[in-house]
């Protein structure tokens, strides 16, 4: 009789709630020098979550992280009765109000950032959106959807440094002028 015996070492290696995931789709070629003034898309600034945010307060909060990145690369905001070249929309959604099926129907992309190894008790997995139109278009002509991790017990000015960071990466492609 012959026995076999084998020990086996396995490494764990630990999830990091910092980690992101980031999709990009479309066409920034219609922006040249020429375009450098943005405006606010009209219907797309969208908050999907639950009494824990202050969806005012988020989509001001957007506003400003866009326009600082945007003004970092030489445009300029303007009301959108002033002719602006392109429109900038956004939607953020927490996990506990919207899955990534929804956001696949309703974005036509999806990170899909797993939640495996995470304590969804102290974090959830959100997800942002944004957009660029050629004002011409009634579709994006360039849409990006980043998806990570939320840490409620993180002060909110933490939260805010991180999302910023988010919005940053985000608009990486998006051409100085």
């Amino acid at each position: 009789m012959t026995f076999l015996t084998a020990c086996v070492t396995a490494e764990h290696i630990e999830t990091s709630p910092m980690r992101t995931t980031m999709v990009t789709t479309g066409d920034l070629g219609f922006i040249s020098g020429k375009n450098s003034s943005f405006a606010w898309h009209p219907s797309l600034a969208n908050v999907v979550a639950g009494e824990r945010i202050d969806s005012d307060k988020v989509v001001r909060h957007m506003q400003v992280a866009l326009t600082q990145v945007m003004e970092s690369k030489g445009y300029h905001l303007v009301s959108i009765d002033q002719s602006p070249d392109l429109l900038l929309g956004f939607g953020l959604a927490l996990g506990s109000e919207m899955s990534d099926k929804e956001i696949l129907k309703k974005a036509g992309l999806v990170p899909g950032l797993s939640t495996t190894g995470i304590d969804t008790e102290q974090y959830e997995k959100g997800s942002v959106l944004v957009a660029v139109f050629n004002p011409m278009q009634l579709q994006p002509a360039w849409r990006v959807l980043a998806q990570g991790f939320t840490d409620f017990e993180q002060s909110g000015k933490e939260r805010q440094q991180r999302f910023d960071e988010l919005v940053s990466l985000m608009l990486g492609s998006v051409p100085r002028i």
